[in-house]
């Protein structure tokens, strides 16, 4: 169901680390619903655990959507009426709303030191911090107001708990899971905020910061489901059950094989990244790799990542930006988690080089070579990546597939000699070179039909005759048509392949 107001939705991610691939599909759906909807979508930034922070990473996530091409209507580094966006620059306004619950009765200072709650934790077994275990503790409820500022005037450090009523259903409505309902007696007294940094938790952030930017749909991984309860009820206590927004909880993505939630043990397990960028970790100096620098095209991740654990309910699967906002429905959102077929991932990045044009795909093959010391015109690029593209997932991979026509084979593979060449191959080969030094039109076509019309004036086996002749070009049993490869290389190299040949092998 979508709100009669303006859909507005989030991305909200913690600075912690580089960013995962399981978020930027969770960005993705967010930024898709938005564009759907003529919405509006906001990049906050969620940093109140201070001990967690990771310089860089703020930037990382931003550049990870800048070459994804996922873009921001507001938010950290957008500007914006609903600032600031970043958590940590919000601490006075979170302030405000704690002291309204602790004035309203909804929540609570607790003074409880590690070492005692670990106490408590040994003394009763499964404890959790509720109803049934508060008036055991060392909190507001149980303490005088006295004894309470009094010990906030010391300098004691504390929390602020929000203070759970037990046995209430408490009903989430999901826009993909239906109705979830959880007694509210298995919830614990989550803590809100934090007197040692002046923080709040990402309980009672979210709810402020969601309500007071006007978010309409919270549209969030699984992993966030069960504090979807203490959601409503903190919506509930303030009074605002009117303006919360629908919720959301996209599937898991999974291990490739076995069962489990999609880990960088995995990537690094099988070989492929689990973040958008490479990232290199400012404490450790461990590189990890990224989709960017392993080639794939920022489209074809986008297309991998929509499909996992959205169905477009018909066959298609190559998908535009334009054609996936168009389609997406949170509906067709799969509950259950999807598996990450990273060779599913490579097929795409193969159909995307299909797509492209060879002029674009030729000058990023052009840069290649340059890093190899080769200068190449273009158009004849151009031209080997129209014959070579079908075969490659990656661009890197042209240069194995496509090298002979930039260097001349200098061995010859030793398996392909043995089949392909034979006691009469020299001779052969040494007629092919005069046919083809006598054509003065070395067109694709006037060769195919000179050469052809050669073999079957004088009886030959055309499979013979071929094998042979690119092993004298190729050094080895691969690349396309043959006549596409002389006509690429020229008569005068051709020719001077061929003499190398012979005279190497024969």
């Amino acid at each position: 169901m979508i709100s009669k107001q303006k859909v507005r939705v989030r991305f909200a991610p913690s600075p912690t680390g580089p960013l995962h691939i399981g978020g930027v599909r969770t960005a993705l759906y967010n930024y898709l619903f938005a564009r759907q909807h003529q919405g509006e979508l906001i990049f906050r930034i969620e940093d109140t655990d201070s001990n967690r922070f990771v310089e860089g990473a703020e930037e990382y996530i931003l550049e990870s959507f800048q070459w994804l091409g996922i873009d921001f209507d507001e938010g950290v580094s957008f500007g914006g009426d609903y600032g600031p966006y970043r958590q940590s620059e919000r601490k006075a306004i979170y302030k405000e709303y704690v002291q309204k619950l602790i004035d309203a009765g909804k929540a609570y200072i607790a003074f409880d030191t590690p070492e005692e709650l670990d106490a408590k934790r040994n003394e009763i077994q499964n404890f959790q911090y509720d109803a049934s275990t508060r008036t055991l503790m060392a909190n507001s409820l149980t303490l005088s107001k006295e004894s309470v500022e009094q010990r906030i005037a010391n300098g004691e450090q504390y929390v602020v708990r929000f203070k759970i009523e037990p046995n209430h259903d408490v009903i989430v409505q999901d826009l993909i899971r239906g109705e979830v309902k959880i007694n509210s007696s298995i919830l614990d007294d989550k803590v809100l905020y934090k007197s040692a940094d002046q923080l709040p938790t990402y309980h009672l952030a979210n709810i402020v910061d969601d309500h007071l930017m006007k978010i309409t749909h919270v549209i969030r991984g699984e992993e966030w489901l069960p504090s979807a309860p203490l959601h409503v009820l903190l919506y509930r206590a303030f009074g605002w059950e009117e303006t919360m927004p629908a919720f959301a909880h996209l599937p898991l993505l999974l291990k490739p094989e076995g069962s489990g939630k999609l880990s960088k043990r995995d990537g690094d397990r099988l070989g492929f990244p689990v973040f958008p960028l490479e990232w290199k970790d400012p404490e450790t100096g461990e590189v990890s790799s990224g989709y960017r620098e392993s080639e794939y095209f920022p489209e074809a991740l986008i297309n991998f990542l929509a499909l996992l654990g959205w169905n477009p309910g018909t066959e298609q699967e190559i998908f535009s930006l334009d054609e996936l906002i168009e389609a997406f429905d949170l509906d067709r959102c799969s509950k259950s988690g999807a598996k990450f077929d990273f060779q599913k991932g490579i097929w795409f990045n193969h159909q995307y080089i299909q797509l492209k044009s060879e002029e674009e795909i030729g000058k990023l093959f052009n840069d290649l070579l340059v890093e190899k010391g080769i200068t190449a015109p273009i158009e004849k690029t151009k031209t080997i990546v129209g014959l070579m593209k079908n075969r490659v997932s990656f661009v890197s991979e042209l240069w194995e597939q496509a090298d002979f026509f930039f260097i001349a084979p200098t061995h010859y593979d030793e398996k392909t000699v043995k089949k392909r060449w034979k006691e009469d191959s020299a001779k052969h080969m040494t007629e092919l070179m005069h046919l083809l030094e006598s054509l003065d039109d070395f067109s694709v076509e006037n060769q195919e039909s000179k050469v052809m019309q050669w073999i079957k004036d004088n009886g030959y086996h055309t499979g013979k005759i071929m094998n042979a002749f690119r092993l004298t070009l190729v050094g080895e049993g691969k690349g396309p048509q043959m006549f596409d490869i002389t006509s690429i290389l020229g008569k005068e190299e051709t020719l001077k392949r061929m003499q190398k040949a012979i005279d190497a092998l024969k």
